[in-house]
């Protein structure tokens, strides 16, 4: 097969013709250079604070993207071919890095109109300098050309951040973690730019193994009796506090349901008592879980850090693949969430204070239009999130903004964020979600339901003020 170049449409995404298009074009002129703002992810806090080399674009690109092993394994492919070792497999029982790339770029077809395919080819040909297709003539030498640009400190990963004008980043560590690199970056000054975010499913999902002994762990990190029910909860008020001196702005949670309550205290007494000992029913476990839902709500109240959810994932399906290489390796699938009856209990509780941010989001697109938009709509503390993992694409930004804004209003949502474990990725996520944007209110102006100066005033806001407003995030100067 004949080499292909790989180029970029510079008009990529945007409208192709009429007055929109020139608009769209103006629009994202105005803020393709904008400093990025990353207040949800899951990039290694190690990257930034060892700030040491990658090793080889396997390790950079492939092994740790999920969406990339998800779509080989789909065709068949081993993850071990890709250089993933399973537990107790060594490096070197699996393809090595140069043998994993060639893997790689052989099967580069199969991204085709995948979102991933864009994701990587901004990487590729903005990053490195790639400028041709990868495939199997020419892996080695897009490999060997990688790895030589990753050997040069302006390759390093806060030179990085540098080079992608990231103003800010969060990356996504559990209630127990010891925030090691964390207090790297503080003592290096970097934790203005690189902070944690307090994701407590560890501590607050009975479902999940070794709940009872990391319920101890907890008392012994906080010194409180976690026996308890409140002292379980200063446990956790403790851990805020410990991550909030890391810079942490907001919570997130993965709860399987947006399942809320608002029980007697001597119920989630006894709801605790059975998740520790390991005899709570289902149905008692769902009730814990949307009582600590509402339980961090009010802490958030307290200590103004933004609360997320991210409900609908049937996460891990694949039992054997969970087991053999663990979680986060592409075998989470959408599920229906329902939110209205849900979040009754948490929203009639605190959704009236003005010191609470409630950030949804979801991976059912069916509750868009018929939920989310009107619960926004309605409740001063919530904002919609953007679309979220499978809708992180063209299409799915189109959909959510089609289905939310004339309902919920544009100031109702919180900009964009990239949820993301893959570095390179953040440029080009953001990028897209720039370009769509651009479009959509060139053609709300070319629909006559916006002005220009109203499209001009909200493109900035969508990419950079909306997110540090709700976030919390001390915005960056956009030299406008």
């Amino acid at each position: 097969m004949s080499e292909r170049p790989l180029t970029l449409d510079p008009d990529r995404l945007l409208p192709r013709q009429g007055r929109a298009q020139a608009l769209a074009r103006a629009l994202y002129d105005r803020v393709c250079d904008y400093p990025i703002v990353s207040p949800h992810g899951h990039t290694d806090p190690a990257w930034f604070a060892l700030d040491t080399p990658f090793e080889n674009a396997t390790d950079l690109l492939v092994t740790p993207d999920h969406y990339v092993l998800r779509m080989f394994y789909s065709q068949g492919i081993p993850l071990s071919a890709l250089g993933v070792a399973a537990a107790g497999e060594s490096r070197d029982q699996v393809a090595s890095p140069r043998e994993a790339f060639r893997t790689f770029a052989a099967n580069w077809h199969l991204f085709r109109a995948t979102p991933s395919r864009m994701w990587l080819e901004t990487a590729l040909a903005q990053v490195f300098g790639v400028e041709v297709q990868p495939s199997a003539n020419t892996a080695d030498r897009i490999f060997d050309q990688i790895n030589d640009c990753l050997a040069q400190p302006e390759f390093r990963p806060r030179a990085l951040l540098d080079r992608f004008c990231v103003h800010f980043i969060a990356t996504t560590e559990g209630a127990l973690d010891p925030l090691i690199h964390h207090a790297t970056l503080k003592a290096d000054g970097w934790n203005d730019r690189v902070v944690t975010t307090f994701r407590p499913d560890d501590v607050l999902n009975p479902d999940l193994p070794g709940f009872e002994e990391r319920i101890d762990e907890l008392a012994e990190l906080t010194r409180e009796d976690t026996h308890s029910f409140a002292g379980y909860l200063n446990a956790l008020r403790t851990r805020r506090e410990f991550f909030r001196s890391f810079g942490a702005t907001a919570t997130d949670h993965g709860h399987p349901t947006a399942q809320t309550a608002d029980l007697e205290p001597r119920e989630c007494q006894r709801l605790l008592d059975a998740a520790r000992a390991g005899t709570a029913s289902l149905e008692e476990t769902e009730r814990f879980r949307a009582q600590m839902l509402t339980e961090m709500a009010g802490m958030s109240v307290e200590d103004g850090m933004t609360m997320q959810l991210h409900p609908g994932s049937f996460r891990n399906q694949n039992k054997a693949l969970l087991e053999r290489y663990g979680p986060d390796r592409g075998a989470d699938i959408p599920v229906t969430a329902e939110f209205v009856r849900s979040l009754e209990p948490l929203l009639n509780r605190y959704g009236n204070s003005a010191d609470f941010r409630f950030v949804l989001y979801t991976l059912d697109e069916s509750t868009y239009a018929r939920e989310l938009a009107p619960l926004a709509g309605h409740w001063p503390c919530l904002r919609l999130g953007p679309p979220w993992w499978f809708h992180d694409s063209p299409n799915g930004m189109q959909r959510h903004r089609h289905e939310t804004i004339e309902t919920a209003g544009f100031y109702n949502t919180c900009g964009f964020n990239d949820d993301t474990r893959a570095l390179l990725s953040i440029p080009a996520r953001h990028d897209v979600a720039r370009r769509m944007d651009a479009r959509f209110l060139a053609e709300q102006v070319e629909e006559g339901r916006l002005d220009e100066a109203d499209a001009f005033e909200l493109i900035d806001d969508l990419t950079v003020n909306l997110a540090c407003e709700t976030f919390g995030i001390e915005p960056p100067a956009l030299g406008i």
